[in-house]
């Protein structure tokens, strides 16, 4: 089984993050933030993978350091599961439609961090969610997997659907790029490692 067990302790935050590629969708998610819980289950459902995330942080100052440490832990967690990525597909893409929104995500677990990230302005706020932390979120999951990805909110406006489409778009590309291929021998790679 793929799977990982993260924690990762700071004085701002506890967060548990367990992930196995090779679930079934099964979501426990708590994070003392409740829109970005809404995400991660987004994330996990439509990945296929089983997440669990608890957290605690220092939300009753804002939630910055919880959404930031979880999303690193998240991205560790990915990197740990994977391995070796031997027999992995490597590149996953997906296109997905959410009411007036259109996103397109594609991902290379390339070993190399990079992140493109375009979305039209959106309202700062959701409930008490800050909209800004939005990218911050991927360039916190890209860093500590080593991943390369794309996003582009191709059209949009309401926020909540601009960011739960870019979740669920995310989460089918890491579906198909996790994904193993049996015509694939060892690494997908020229290089011989990712």
């Amino acid at each position: 089984m793929r799977t990982a067990h993260v924690e990762r302790e700071t004085k701002e935050s506890h967060v548990l993050v367990e992930l196995n590629l090779d679930g079934h969708g099964t979501i426990d998610i708590s994070t003392g933030v409740p829109f970005f819980d809404h995400m991660l289950g987004q994330l996990g459902k439509h990945s296929g993978f089983n997440l669990r995330v608890k957290s605690q942080g220092d939300v009753h100052v804002d939630s910055h350091h919880t959404v930031e440490d979880t999303s690193l832990a998240f991205g560790q967690a990915l990197k740990e599961a994977l391995g070796e990525k031997a027999g992995i597909r490597r590149f996953g893409d997906a296109m997905v439609p959410l009411d007036e929104v259109l996103v397109q995500a594609a991902v290379d677990l390339s070993g190399r961090p990079y992140l493109v990230h375009r979305q039209p302005e959106i309202v700062e706020l959701i409930g008490t969610f800050d909209t800004t932390l939005g990218k911050h979120i991927w360039e916190s999951i890209v860093a500590e997997a080593h991943i390369a990805l794309h996003i582009r909110v191709l059209e949009g406006r309401n926020a909540h659907h601009v960011f739960e489409a870019q979740f669920k778009a995310v989460a089918r590309a890491l579906r198909d790029a996790v994904a193993l291929d049996s015509r694939v021998s060892g690494v997908p790679s020229t290089k011989g490692t990712l």
